[in-house]
């Protein structure tokens, strides 16, 4: 049983907001005069959107119930995290992006289940 693309469209706005965090704190991170530039606490958000985005395309291939609460149990507190070192750099896009990611993780809560429990008579 495949899933419909709109029953992992939360999953796949997840994983381009991560993307555009990426891109965000790359540039932030290598273009000069951005405040952060070559600074150690401008690669934690590079790794931690990483990681998203890897979790959201896990995300999307998580067959069990139990992989997937931990799955998103790990992405918001990826999302909260990388929020917070965003704000700490004063990176305001990369909110933006975790914010976006949030709403795809909400969405992503609302999709129906891969596989129903047989019942028992």
């Amino acid at each position: 049983m495949s899933l419909s693309p709109s029953s992992r469209s939360g999953a796949f706005v997840l994983l381009i907001a991560s993307l555009v965090g990426l891109a965000i704190a790359l540039y932030a991170y290598f273009t000069p005069l951005t405040g952060v530039t070559g600074t150690l606490g401008a690669l934690v958000p590079i790794v931690s959107c990483l990681a998203l985005a890897v979790m959201a395309l896990l995300l999307v291939k998580a067959k069990t119930r139990g992989a997937t609460i931990a799955l998103r149990a790990l992405i918001l507190i990826g999302l909260a995290g990388t929020f917070f070192a965003a704000m700490l750099l004063h990176q305001w896009w990369i909110c933006v992006a975790m914010v976006v990611g949030l709403i795809g993780l909400i969405l992503d809560l609302f999709r129906p289940a891969h596989h129903a429990r047989p019942t028992h008579s």
